[in-house]
């Protein structure tokens, strides 16, 4: 079996956890409890959380599905370098993210999930991985006169290569090959 990739499973769990927080803060804010302002501040760190985890990072083998979107956010990752491709500042940002919002009702399920998604991350720097963003490969289109070398002689539908045979000097002349055929059965002219 192979090695397990902690960063994609931080990735949706920290993703979660910032639709999570997102939700918490905005009960929170609305239904005016009494320390509503860090509703508020869980809204902007969920999506603050959510911006950075949205772009998928590249797997070390294998195919990485990119989500809808993300190479644009891609983009905006990339520009913090470091601070956004190290797992182990990951892990530390969303711990010290997470702790304020831990003070209030509404929002200590997506503190919960943000404390789980930093432990992962923190799994996953220990394991000596990295985000790498998702390179789109420009798919090169074969020139339509390049692939096509000779055109086919033969209307379809035309059988395997195997059966298909050169005609003998006596076919082209028009004789069929192996002589005249005789029947197996005898025919008389009876009738009846």
């Amino acid at each position: 079996m192979g090695q397990i990739e902690w960063a994609m499973w931080a990735n949706e769990q920290a993703l979660a956890s910032g639709l999570i927080l997102i939700t918490g803060g905005i009960v929170a804010t609305a239904g005016q409890f009494a320390q509503w302002y860090l509703g508020a501040y869980s809204i902007a760190a969920g999506v603050l959380i959510c911006l950075l985890e949205y772009p998928r990072g590249k797997r070390s083998k294998g195919s990485t599905m990119e989500r809808c979107g993300q190479k644009y956010l891609t983009r905006v990752v990339k520009v913090f370098g470091p601070l956004t491709s190290n797992y182990y500042i990951r892990a530390f940002l969303h711990l010290g993210l997470s702790v304020p919002a831990g003070f209030l009702l509404a929002t200590i399920l997506g503190t919960a999930c943000l404390a789980i998604a930093s432990s992962i991350y923190l799994l996953a720097a220990i394991r000596g991985e990295k985000w790498t963003p998702i390179e789109t490969k420009t798919k090169e289109r074969p020139q339509v006169g390049g692939t096509i070398k000779q055109p086919p002689s033969n209307p379809p539908p035309r059988p395997p290569a195997e059966a298909r045979k050169k005609p003998s000097e006596e076919e082209a002349a028009g004789v069929p090959a192996g002589g005249p055929h005789e029947n197996p059965m005898p025919v008389t002219d009876e009738v009846v």
